[in-house]
Order: structure tokens, then sequence, then C-alpha cells
């Protein structure tokens, strides 16, 4: 039985690309890059959205903590991006693959005019079998460093905006936790995971948890909004562990993994 062909969004966060010591995960990294190319070699689209510039930027820098002030962050993005998009060419070109670089801001999203263009963009881009990679402009738009209620939430809602702007077939969020769970696993040895998610409501926003990993800043709260917008939109969406890259195989064939959260049009 041949599979069907998707155009799929894949979000990583800054967990899953970094160490503990805030350096770049090559292993994981060049993993997630093959498996990539190799979902795309079954003929699906792929578009992928990468967080982790400001972590991996203030590590190049030799910045002792992370930094604080808007300029160093935007500092620390810009450096880390170069960084990111390198190690992306390199690992993506290995297994014959190009890859666009894309920068976003909530204006892009939010003028109809870039907003269609931007559409295009992906559009053409996935048509001539390119991967384009996606992430915030973080060097310039401060707003979304700065706020504490950010529109995007290290990308989680930017990547479910992509998905929308892209007509998805599925969201892929990989992060450092197995999926969505009834209380906090990392405080409840109780804790039970919940494999699918018909509708999202209040009691739903509720079980959700504040803050994410030492080195994100997204939360699983973050997540649903994400999962709440593609949802509502169509798109089913997943949300699983980022450890191991492979696990998108499982997605991709259609098998249980994570929390399915799904899409339906109102």
């Amino acid at each position: 039985m041949s599979l069907k062909k998707e155009r799929i969004v894949i979000k990583v966060g800054t967990s899953t690309l970094t160490n503990e010591l805030g350096n770049s995960n090559l292993h994981r990294m060049e993993e997630l890059a093959m498996t990539i190319a190799d979902i795309q070699n079954m003929g699906h689209e792929v578009i992928l959205v990468s967080s982790g510039a400001i972590a991996v930027g203030a590590n190049k820098m030799r910045l002792k903590e992370k930094p604080k002030s808007m300029r160093m962050k935007q500092a620390a993005a810009a450096v880390g991006q170069c960084t990111n998009m390198f190690l992306y060419d390199k690992f993506f070109g290995y297994y014959d693959k190009t890859v666009a670089q894309i920068l976003l801001n909530a204006e892009d999203i939010m003028q109809e005019e870039k907003k269609e263009n931007l559409t295009n963009t992906f559009d053409a881009l996935l048509e001539h079998g390119i991967i384009p990679i996606v992430n915030e402009n973080d060097s310039v738009s401060y707003t979304e460093i700065e706020s504490e209620e950010k529109l995007f939430g290290d990308n989680d809602m930017l990547s479910a905006v992509a998905a929308v702007l892209c007509n998805a077939d599925k969201l892929i969020i990989l992060s450092d936790i197995d999926g969505f769970y009834n209380k906090d696993p990392r405080l409840y040895k109780d804790a039970e995971l919940i494999v699918c998610i018909e509708e999202i409501d209040e009691s739903t926003y509720e079980l959700a948890g504040g803050a994410g990993s030492r080195r994100g800043t997204g939360g699983m709260r973050t997540k649903l909004q994400a999962a709440d917008l593609a949802a509502s939109q169509g798109i089913d969406t997943i949300v699983a562990n980022g450890g191991n890259p492979k696990v998108l195989y499982e997605i991709v064939k259609g098998r249980q993994v994570g929390t399915r959260f799904v899409g339906h049009r109102d």
C-alpha cells in the first residue's frame, strides 16, 4: 500500500538541537537532516521550522550565561542563525538536498500582501524540491523576544502559522517531552500520556504547564496554542519527543506516536 503524499511542517525546538552545554547537537542535527531527506524521497513535501539561534549564538560568542539585554539577544540570534544554516546546508547536502532560509516576524503574517508573497515563495520552493527552513527573525523582531506572551512562543506558533500558510496536511512538533500529559510528568510520576485529543477546550488548556526546558522558551501551553490554530484549519498536529528524529518515520506512516490533535474545520 503506497503512502499518501503529504505536505508536512516539522518544528524542532532548542532542546532538540543543542546539548546541555548549549553546543549544537551535531549527531541529532545530522540524523534529523537524513530522516527529513528520506521522507522527501518518499514523495512528501517538507518544511522545517527550526529554533535554537539565540542559544547557539550565545554559545559561539562564548557568553557565560543566556543574554538578557535586547541588543545581546539579537546579536546572539544573528550569529546563531548563521551557524544553524551552515550546519543544515552541510548536513542536507550530504543527502543531495537543497535548503532555503526564510526568516519571519509578526508583520509578515499580518499584512495580506506579505502573507500572499510568503505563500507563493513556499509553493515555489516546494515545487522545486527545496526544503524551506523557517525561523523567526530574532535579530530584527525585538517584540517577539521581549514580550512575555509571545506571538510565536519559541516557534511553536510560528510552525502552526507556516502550516496554515502552506496549506499543510500535517504539523509535527518535536520537543523534549513525549507528548501531552494529564499532568506535568516532570513533577508527577503518575502522569499519563494523552494519545489523542479530538477537541481543544478550556479544560485542555488547564492541563497545560508553563515553562519549557532550560534551553528553550516554549512550554506545553504554546504547543497547545499551535495545535489549536492548526487543528482549526483542518491540519492534524502531533507533539512528540525529538530525542530520536527517526520517530518521524512512524508519524508519517500514521502510527501512534506522542499526542495527536485531530484537525477539523470550524
